[in-house]
């Protein structure tokens, strides 16, 4: 992987060797993108404050995670098209992780599928959970879950409906998501359900029949342990733990569900504090460098996934991409630390961070600036 020193060499790599189609499904989001766009403005809009004169010869940046050690505190989320960037999917990811270290969410549109991960992949696995029409019955999909050995079930919560990605629409490209759920045959289902005056949601919208007593199910169900994905309010929080979750998921789904959304990193201090130490909290939404990263451990998260910048590695360079991406911000984050003045993650507190001004305007590809110059020198 000698030729990707930098994660700019791998996003560019994805650039050149991905569809243009394929490449958009990636990189952008739903409608205006202004989530998308939030996401990275908001990290950009906090400065790192080091404190000097400490002697940091004995930096660790590792973490835990529901019991698991991380090496780093980066997991890979959930990404459900994984096989469109590599013909393994979620194993080549999967695999990348035990080897480095850390812990894939798979998602349950991810091909080859979660048994077939289970059995490829030792590190520690969490199955993320999209209500849709055509799963099993709930309590057969948790138990067959729980019988591939995954340790946590991840309830997305946050896509209950699959939102308009107008680039997608505009180019065509055929999703994982967008094959069994796809978006026109389900509005004009939905339209002919209202025109006969049927009140009755259509079989396609079933995933948006979810409500806080499906975790009360789950955890009767089985011991696994529980996160629940897409908290982006801290009222919202208080009911996760409350309904007995082990971890409170901050996702706004990459800005690729509800458009016009908060940034997830401007949520996490609200979330933290409604918490109150009784779950962990995982965040991602834009996500992609160990500055990133530092702000959130900052600010109160215990690790970060990443999606996108998971995907371009793996674009990039199949299983070997994605190790070298978490290599290379390893690095970062180590470097990070040390000029912080810190030797451990503990050692950081909101006290790190100020609020700022971003330097440039907000986009999904600001936090590689080489990369954009490259793109803007192909017009």
């Amino acid at each position: 992987m000698c030729d990707f020193p930098t994660l700019q060499d791998l996003v560019w790599k994805a650039r050149q060797r991905l569809p243009r189609p394929v490449w958009d499904f990636v990189t952008f989001g739903t409608e205006t993108e202004t989530t998308v766009r939030r996401n990275r403005q908001a990290l950009d809009s906090l400065a790192l404050l080091p404190r000097v004169m400490r002697d940091v010869t004995d930096i660790d940046p590792s973490a835990t995670f529901l019991g698991d050690a991380l090496r780093i505190p980066v997991m890979l989320a959930p990404v459900g098209s994984i096989a469109l960037l590599d013909p393994q999917g979620a194993v080549a990811a999967g695999r990348a992780a035990e080897r480095f270290g850390t812990m894939l969410v798979v998602s349950g549109y991810a091909a080859p599928g979660f048994a077939t991960v289970a059995q490829a992949v030792r590190a520690p696995l969490i199955y993320a959970l999209h209500p849709r029409p055509g799963l099993p019955p709930l309590d057969d999909l948790l138990d067959e879950v729980t019988a591939c050995g995954y340790k946590a079930i991840a309830v997305v919560s946050e896509a209950v409906y699959y939102s308009r990605r107008e680039r997608d629409l505009m180019s065509q490209v055929a999703t994982a998501v967008s094959i069994t759920h796809p978006y026109a045959e389900v509005m004009r289902q939905h339209r002919m359900e209202r025109a006969g005056g049927s009140a009755l949601i259509p079989e396609a919208l079933a995933g948006g029949r979810m409500d806080w007593s499906m975790l009360e199910r789950i955890k009767a169900r089985t011991r696994l342990k529980l996160i629940l994905k897409g908290v982006t309010t801290a009222s919202d929080a208080r009911l996760a733990v409350a309904h007995g979750v082990d971890a409170v998921y901050v996702s706004n789904h990459g800005g690729r569900a509800l458009d016009h959304g908060r940034a997830t990193i401007q949520a996490l201090p609200s979330i933290v504090d409604a918490v109150s130490g009784r779950a962990e909290i995982l965040i991602d939404g834009g996500f992609v460098r160990g500055t990133d990263v530092l702000k959130a451990i900052a600010l109160g998260a215990n690790a970060v996934c990443m999606g996108r910048m998971q995907s371009w590695a793996l674009a990039a360079g199949g299983q070997d991409g994605v190790h070298r991406m978490l290599e290379i911000l390893e690095e970062e984050i180590v470097i990070t630390m040390a000029l912080l003045g810190v030797n451990a993650l503990t050692e950081l507190s909101p006290a790190f961070v100020e609020a700022t001004v971003p330097v440039g305007p907000a986009h999904p590809l600001g936090a590689f600036p080489v990369v954009m110059e490259r793109i803007a020198a192909e017009r």
